[in-house]
């Protein structure tokens, strides 16, 4: 599956509202479809059991607070739930380290660079709702969002 095939499957219903124009909503409730197969596979593992959950819950709240940080109507309270789902974003990207042996390389390699890009996002959203600086640079992590979104592992 690639995104544009993913997104033929998205209902209008969420297609037709103005929260659908930010592209990090889109890409959020893309990795977390993404983890569902992925949390199938680390669940057949008694090892990865509870990794499977964590990484769910974290990769699933990454588009729930961004959905609930744009029906906020000041720039700080949007911003404040934009950073829950930074660390959401972070967290999940660290379960996929970690979920790696039973994932394999190539698959978190994959989501974590979603991830990432997601999160390099949420460094260039969060300021400008805020109204000022982030503490921290945002690294330039060489991303192609192209090659993330239309070649696709799936875990084994």
């Amino acid at each position: 599956m690639t995104f544009d095939e993913w997104l033929e499957a998205v209902p209008r219903e969420l297609k037709e509202d103005p929260l659908w124009k930010m592209e990090i909503y889109r890409l959020a409730l893309f990795a977390a479809d993404l983890a569902w197969p992925d949390v199938t596979k680390l669940i057949q593992d008694k090892r990865t059991i509870g990794l499977a959950d964590q990484l769910y819950r974290a990769v699933g709240a990454v588009s729930s607070d961004i959905a609930e940080g744009y029906s906020r109507q000041s720039g700080k309270d949007q911003a404040r739930f934009y950073e829950y789902g930074l660390g959401s974003a972070r967290e999940g990207r660290n379960w996929y380290y970690e979920g790696r042996h039973v994932l394999t390389e190539r698959v978190a390699s994959h989501r974590i660079r979603l991830l990432t890009h997601i999160i390099r996002l949420f460094l260039r959203i969060i300021p400008n709702e805020r109204g000022y600086k982030l503490q921290e640079e945002a690294p330039d992590y060489g991303i192609d969002i192209a090659d993330l979104l239309n070649n696709i592992p799936l875990p084994p």
